[in-house]
């Protein structure tokens, strides 16, 4: 089945060319220009994956992606002409599953969108003939089935990049990983300054498991090693 993409910038060129390279690799192409038209063709059609662009006349990357992350976990790649550290954190901490800087290299986008992808659809209901992967850590519960995170009987929205951490984490249940061991495992590619996309994802975890981010029951930092979670009855 064809897998939509849905590119916005407010620079037509770019928009132009990043369609050219996804439609060669297979994919639909819906093109917006601003915020708005985004928000407007993400409620009219079905999309897999969103390409988003920072700075845009109208409504701006950041709000768009805020906006749909009222209501959707669609994977979302931030685009930026800027590549300093704290843009790239502002990306993440809106909600993105990852960034890329302008200029870049299309086929690194291209691999980026292929990535992503992967693991957006793992975490769709893909295994109804396999045997049900519950994991348990205190009043935190994992179904891998159906993907599905709850505290304390309350059902908790993750985004698959945070899914995916707390995944590895919980069936690891007692084990420290590393910041570059986390990175390595869930992005599958080299850890090259980590440690600022790691802590991001980590602290949105906390703020959606924990009664009190601050004094986690969970998820605990082993300062100077990594992460882990708690052990719990």
């Amino acid at each position: 089945m064809q897998q939509t993409i849905l590119v916005c910038d407010d620079e037509k060129e770019i928009v132009e060319a990043i369609a050219i390279y996804l439609e060669g690799e297979g994919f639909r192409v819906l093109k917006a220009y601003d915020g708005y038209e985004a928000l407007k063709l993400l409620a009219d059609e079905p999309v897999d994956l969103i390409i988003m662009d920072v700075m845009m006349p109208g409504l701006d990357g950041i709000h768009t992606t805020l906006k749909i992350r009222e209501t959707s976990s669609v994977p979302i790649i931030i685009l930026s002409a800027k590549s300093e550290d704290t843009d790239k954190i502002l990306g993440l901490n809106i909600g993105a599953d990852d960034y890329i800087s302008k200029p870049f290299n299309p086929l690194e986008l291209v691999a980026r969108v292929k990535s992503q992808l992967r693991r957006y659809t793992q975490l769709g209901n893909m295994g109804g003939g396999q045997s049900q992967a519950v994991f348990k850590c205190g009043g935190l519960t994992i179904n891998d089935d159906n993907k599905e995170v709850y505290v304390d009987g309350e059902l908790i929205k993750l985004t698959p990049i945070e899914y995916n951490i707390l995944l590895l984490l919980v069936k690891n249940a007692g084990k420290v990983f590393s910041i570059d061991e986390i990175y390595e495992q869930i992005w599958n590619e080299e850890a090259i300054g980590a440690d600022n996309t790691v802590a991001v994802h980590i602290r949105h975890i906390r703020e959606k498991i924990e009664v009190n981010p601050r004094e986690p029951r969970y998820l605990k930092v082993v300062w100077g090693v990594g992460y882990k979670i708690e052990k719990q009855a």
